[in-house]
């Protein structure tokens, strides 16, 4: 009876265009946009030509200082400033007159560069500028050095280099954070409608009451119905899972450099789908009790929204966690557990005891959730509208 009323269920769901378009639709369109997005987030500027406005008056030997920067293109401009404010450019040099001959003078010079920093290209180019200047002032403070008869590394007297501990890609942090929001609210969004009809919707629609006349425990229905909405819940991580996975494979080039799991591939992903379908009837559990306690689909979805929303949080917590400063409390903790594991999936760890522990939290929470579910499901009160 169990499995009757769980497969008519499902096919009830199925019908439904709504849930097909939350479930199949809408995750692929988020997830695409997302990947896109955060691709063009870490390219590098290749292939990128970026327009800096200076003075009519820029000489053929200042602008050999950006010689070896192919793609910054110089533009002349009787007002550099209004043409960077007039969108021509996305940063502005203003120079001394007679700079160079200044700095040859051992005057001093001034160089003033002027950008929007809340712009991506126009932070680029300040960078690049930046550099640039930075290579001629070493040169000439060479220079004078040695025109003195001193060495230039008395100026110098340490070299200060830099090692990762890990030798993953950059960019492997920036999955390992969007993969799991990804996830989480894929499964929110899917299985939020499923739940909101079955429960409360079953109650706007006044057939509650006759179903509950049907010789079928209580406990069987909300079971059936518990189990409907955690398969809508699988269904939609399995499909983000799969879409994300070819997008970054086929759609990518940073991000798709920056993953690399070697030989435990296929054990990385079976763990993946593992808590993904745990993390689904956890999240299935919520759905479902705010669903009981609400009257109408409109109210359960308005209960049911703040929870969603709470699987933001864990990527701003964790976005500056690195993987060897995860402990137990991670892993404990609902909702964070998943971004902290997958989190380590993504670089490539595996680690069964946080596993376990993830997996053991999700179970309890999700037994309590169901059991507060399974008492107000038996009553009245919250069953008829």
């Amino acid at each position: 009876m169990l499995l009757k009323i769980y497969f008519k269920e499902m096919k009830d769901c199925f019908r439904d265009r709504r849930t097909l378009l939350l479930t199949v639709l809408v995750p692929i369109v988020m997830m695409t946009g997302l990947i896109l997005f955060y691709e063009k987030l870490v390219s590098d500027g290749d292939g990128e030509t970026y327009q800096l406005a200076v003075a009519e008056s820029f000489s053929n030997e200042e602008l050999a200082i950006f010689a070896g920067f192919e793609n910054i293109e110089i533009m002349k401009s009787a007002n550099p400033e209004e043409a960077l404010k007039e969108g021509e450019a996305q940063a502005a040099l203003l120079l001394d007159d007679n700079f160079l001959s200044s700095i040859e003078n051992g005057e001093k010079a001034t160089i003033t560069i002027i950008g929007d920093s809340f712009s991506q290209k126009s932070s680029t180019l300040m960078s690049y500028v930046t550099n640039a200047l930075t290579a001629l002032e070493k040169s000439v403070i060479s220079e004078r050095l040695q025109s003195e008869g001193m060495n230039p590394e008395l100026i110098q007297p340490f070299t200060i280099e830099q090692k990762e501990v890990s030798a993953e890609d950059p960019n492997i942090s920036l999955i390992a954070m969007i993969i799991p929001m990804m996830l989480a609210l894929a499964i929110g969004i899917g299985a939020g409608p499923a739940a909101s009809d079955l429960f409360a919707g079953e109650k706007e629609k006044k057939t509650m009451e006759a179903l509950l006349m049907t010789p079928v425990s209580r406990f069987t229905l909300l079971l059936s119905k518990w189990m409907t909405i955690t398969t809508i819940g699988a269904i939609t991580g399995m499909i983000t899972l799969i879409v994300v996975a070819l997008e970054i494979n086929y759609l990518t080039e940073h991000l798709r450099k920056a993953v690399s799991f070697g030989e435990d591939t296929s054990l990385i992903i079976g763990l993946a789908v593992l808590v993904s379908g745990i993390y689904a009837m956890f999240t299935a559990s919520i759905l479902m009790l705010t669903s009981i306690i609400a009257k109408t689909v409109k109210e359960s979805q308005s209960y049911s929204t703040p929870i969603m929303m709470l699987a933001m949080f864990p990527t701003m917590l964790l976005a500056n966690v690195g993987i060897n400063e995860l402990s137990f409390h991670h892993f404990a903790i609902p909702i964070m557990n998943l971004f902290s594991l997958l989190k380590e999936f993504v670089f490539g760890v595996i680690d069964f005891k946080h596993i376990l522990i993830t997996i053991s939290s999700n179970l309890i929470c999700m037994a309590v959730i169901f059991m507060i579910g399974r008492i107000l499901f038996l009553k009245d009160k919250w069953v008829m509208n």
